[in-house]
């Protein structure tokens, strides 16, 4: 298709299949708004924005391109929320000032379209910043403005226009750390993407194609919304998006708007101030909103006022972002699982602690129930458990005496499978009759080997005394340190690290190999590395092991075999 003019009827087209785009991918759009300090939902605010002036611009019967550009413009401004919204509308502003006296356009005067929308979009902004929508703009104008002397077609030009941008997108997280640590490209530059994208399949005549691309950076991939949990609120300093439209009544001059940029400059960040035929438009981060508002009635009246605490919007986004997650992750947790072919054996081990979990799955749990000492699981929990299972023969770690009864009595509530279970007492006796089993043998011998191989490691857990008390001779007091072994208490004291040395000394004899050091979610790493450090020197016959257990409760799990 060779297309070398577009005349007001095909820009009409073109402007609303844009709209149409971006309003088709606002949510997706929404989940790639991980920014620290975000003024709304970058894909609703930006689609408000277009949809707004779209409206305007479909009521239109045999526009001129004055009136088109007329109607983009106005309406933008008008329906801007956000910094990306605003920013989008000084987009227009500048692209719809080049076209508004042409009567059709071609492919020089779109790249001067290009350039002026950047240069307006670059005005816009007090302190812009690179690695957004801006940045996304400016390269797409800088490769029009090569383009303008090589070709005549605006198919083609466009389409390598539009290649570009997709690259200048890519390269966002690069810009801006915040990005980079999230996985994902800048929102408001995707947003501006899917408008482009969106006219081109207008000119075009076809329909757009809303297939989800994969706008995740290299650095990030699989980690979804990665570092939400570090955006702490604290971040925020000022607290409040304000936004607002000036109706002109008194003077106002590009002296006065400096002014009053200057003046929002000094109460807040963020800062949006454009004017447009008697209406200004007003975007500012603050934390006292109506300083803003009083500056602002000096110059005019007020209309479309919006207040929004950004630290509430941000605690819930951060809620919703997380049951999201959670809920996508166990949807498909439970799909792959149901898709899996059944397997001769798997297994089931209770864990407790992110770093327990992580090594029993790292040596082949297929499910883990979250429990422990103070946390049992049912029966039922059990049943659940190996129904996710698929396979014939279903192994249960328990790995708590406390358990085990439980883990029986779930074996004979299951009719379609065999369940055995393993009766370990301690989460390094699980870890060994796991790491132990032997796949070519027959369930009744893994048993037997399993049990065999576990027996032979001795556990040491390491906590504090709740009460006071005397046991095995050791006479004990609320907030002691306890170091128990598994027939009985083997150190007291009044130091984590030393009691867990003592107690370490208390169950290592000549035959010992082996000791594996499971340090809890309250041990400070550099607290485990002294105490491996003095494993190696009590035990120096002995292969000493430091993992992550992050457990509760305990301090230090201890094993040696």
């Amino acid at each position: 298709m060779n297309l070398q003019v577009i005349d007001a009827a095909l820009m009409q087209k073109a402007f609303l299949a844009g709209a149409k785009s971006l309003d088709r991918k606002k949510e997706w759009i929404n989940e790639l708004n991980v920014f620290p300090v975000p003024d709304g939902d970058t894909g609703t605010n930006m689609t408000m924005t277009i949809m707004t002036a779209a409206r305007e611009v479909a009521a239109l019967k045999d526009p001129s391109m004055e009136d088109l550009a007329r109607a983009i413009s106005s309406g933008s401004l008008r329906g801007a929320r956000g910094n990306s919204g605003v920013i989008l509308s000084q987009l227009f502003r500048g692209f719809t000032k080049e076209i508004r006296s042409a009567g059709k356009v071609d492919v020089a005067v779109l790249a001067r379209a290009f350039g002026r929308a950047t240069e307006t979009a670059y005005k816009a902004v007090m302190k812009p910043k690179e690695g957004t929508i801006l940045t996304v703009a400016r390269g797409m104008s800088e490769k029009a403005a090569e383009l303008a002397g090589q070709t005549e077609d605006i198919i083609e030009f466009a389409t390598k226009v539009i290649r570009h941008g997709d690259h200048v997108l890519s390269q966002t997280p690069e810009m801006l750390p915040v990005l980079k640590q999230a996985g994902v490209v800048d929102s408001g530059g995707q947003g501006l993407m899917q408008v482009v994208k969106g006219a081109l399949d207008g000119l075009m005549g076809r329909e757009e194609d809303f297939s989800l691309e994969d706008t995740r950076s290299d650095a990030g991939k699989g980690a979804v919304a990665a570092g939400n949990d570090r955006l702490e609120t604290a971040d925020i300093r000022f607290g409040y998006c304000t936004e607002f439209i000036i109706q002109v009544e008194n003077h106002y001059d590009q002296e006065t708007e400096r002014e009053f940029q200057a003046y929002l400059d000094s109460i807040g960040d963020s800062i949006v101030v454009v004017s447009d035929e008697g209406v200004v438009k007003v975007h500012v981060h603050t934390n006292d909103p109506g300083l803003a508002i009083q500056r602002a009635l000096t110059y005019g009246s007020l209309s479309r006022m919006k207040i929004d605490n950004m630290r509430e919007e941000h605690e819930e986004r951060l809620f919703q972002n997380a049951e999201k997650m959670a809920r996508q992750q166990k949807e498909a947790q439970e799909q792959a699982e149901a898709d899996a072919p059944r397997k001769p054996y798997g297994f089931i081990a209770v864990s407790v602690g992110e770093g327990m979990g992580r090594i029993f799955k790292g040596i082949g749990a297929d499910y883990l129930i979250e429990g422990g000492q103070t946390m049992n699981p049912s029966t039922q929990d059990m049943v659940n458990a190996i129904a996710r299972v698929n396979a014939d023969t279903v192994y249960i770690l328990p790995n708590n005496k406390n358990i085990i009864l439980a883990a029986e009595q779930a074996k004979y509530l299951v009719e379609d499978k065999t369940v055995i279970v393993v009766p370990s007492r301690t989460v390094p006796q699980g870890i060994s009759a796991l790491i132990n089993f032997i796949p070519d043998l027959a369930p009744e011998e893994n048993l037997e080997t399993m049990v065999r191989e576990m027996e032979r490691v001795k556990t040491g857990q390491i906590t504090y005394a709740v009460r006071d008390t005397t046991i095995d001779g050791m006479e004990i007091h609320q907030g002691d340190i306890m170091g128990i072994g598994d027939h009985g208490m083997l150190s007291v004291g009044k130091a984590i690290g030393k009691t867990a040395v003592e107690t370490l000394k208390a169950m290592i004899d000549e035959e010992s190999e082996l000791v594996s050091i499971y340090y809890g979610a309250e041990v400070k790493p550099e607290d485990a590395q002294a105490l491996l450090a003095q494993a190696q020197e009590a035990c120096p016959g002995c292969e000493v092991e430091l993992h992550d257990g992050g457990q509760p409760i305990y301090y230090y799990m201890i094993s040696v075999e």
